[in-house]
């Protein structure tokens, strides 16, 4: 049996320093949001500043998860701490489905039962947040967004940003028209964007999270290589699976025709995934065919 590790680094402290920076903006601008609403008296404004509370905690917790994830393995944890950022993509993903649920069931009263909105305020603080969001979105595109932890994040801020574009466009529209349901309007349009990211993080991290393949290596195709390989008898016992994000694992069981080579067969077979398939990390058990008995009648 062989085993192939490796580590997996890609800038933590940069993309820590970008998580940081795009914090920083969220949280200045959820404070004066908050103040704004209060001396405005106004509801909408001290709701939104709810909204860029939780955004602020999906970056907050990413912070962490990559203080966790960097965190190197030992006694128990083989694997260190890596999958926390799984977690914390099911987390991000949870929170923008509820998000939306909220969203559009506001809506839908606002639809129903317009409340009098001063175009004015809205458009002013939409303005100011996409220029806020718009840098936060920056910072992060800049990390790596490979990682599902990351890319969470990075979700909820960008769409803060829709959110805010849209809110721009309605509160013009409320100042040119008067038509109040376009703040409605807008919101549904921001719900449909945040249930399109919650399902792509929900569904990417699930993949993980039961182990199933990564969608990018084709278990048939993997096995039908291996098992072409000169002196491979047979492959079987073949897993394919993720760590975490840009960590796919692989472990088989190989038998190969007796006398064969079973070490140069097993480096052969390193190469082929390593090369073809970019799996780094394998681990494979590689034993001689039994050899067949000769019956006499």
């Amino acid at each position: 049996m062989h085993e192939h590790g490796h580590g997996h680094t890609h800038g933590g402290g940069a993309d820590a320093r970008r998580l940081t920076v795009a914090l920083g903006l969220i949280v200045a601008f959820m404070v004066d949001e908050v103040v704004v609403g209060v001396l405005a008296h106004s509801l909408a404004l001290l709701s939104d500043a709810a909204h860029m509370l939780t955004e602020a905690g999906a970056l907050g917790m990413s912070l962490v998860v990559l203080r966790l994830a960097a965190q190197p393995a030992r006694g128990n944890r083989t694997f260190g701490l890596r999958r926390s950022e799984i977690l914390s993509a099911q987390a991000n993903g949870a929170a923008l489905l509820v998000l939306a649920g909220l969203i559009v069931y506001g809506a839908v009263r606002r639809l129903v039962s317009p409340p009098a909105a001063n175009g004015w305020a809205i458009l002013m603080v939409a303005l100011v947040g996409i220029g806020v969001n718009f840098l936060a979105t920056w910072q992060l595109s800049g990390a790596n967004r490979l990682s599902l932890n990351i890319e969470g994040s990075f979700q909820h801020v960008l769409n803060d940003l829709f959110a805010f574009i849209a809110t721009a466009v309605a509160g013009a529209l409320i100042i040119v028209t008067g038509w109040a349901r376009a703040d409605a309007v807008a919101a549904l349009f921001v719900a449909a964007l945040m249930l399109w990211a919650s399902w792509r993080l929900l569904r990417d991290s699930g993949r993980v999270l039961l182990d199933i393949a990564p969608a990018g290596l084709p278990v048939h195709e993997i096995g039908t290589a291996m098992a072409s390989q000169a002196s491979v008898v047979e492959v079987h016992d073949l897993h394919v699976w993720e760590v975490t994000t840009e960590f796919p694992t692989l472990s088989a069981h190989v038998l190969v025709e007796p006398g064969a080579d079973c070490h140069g067969i097993r480096r052969e077979l390193e190469t082929l995934l390593r090369d073809r398939f970019g799996l780094e990390h394998t681990t494979l058990q590689v034993e001689h065919a039994p050899a067949k008995l000769v019956q006499i009648r």
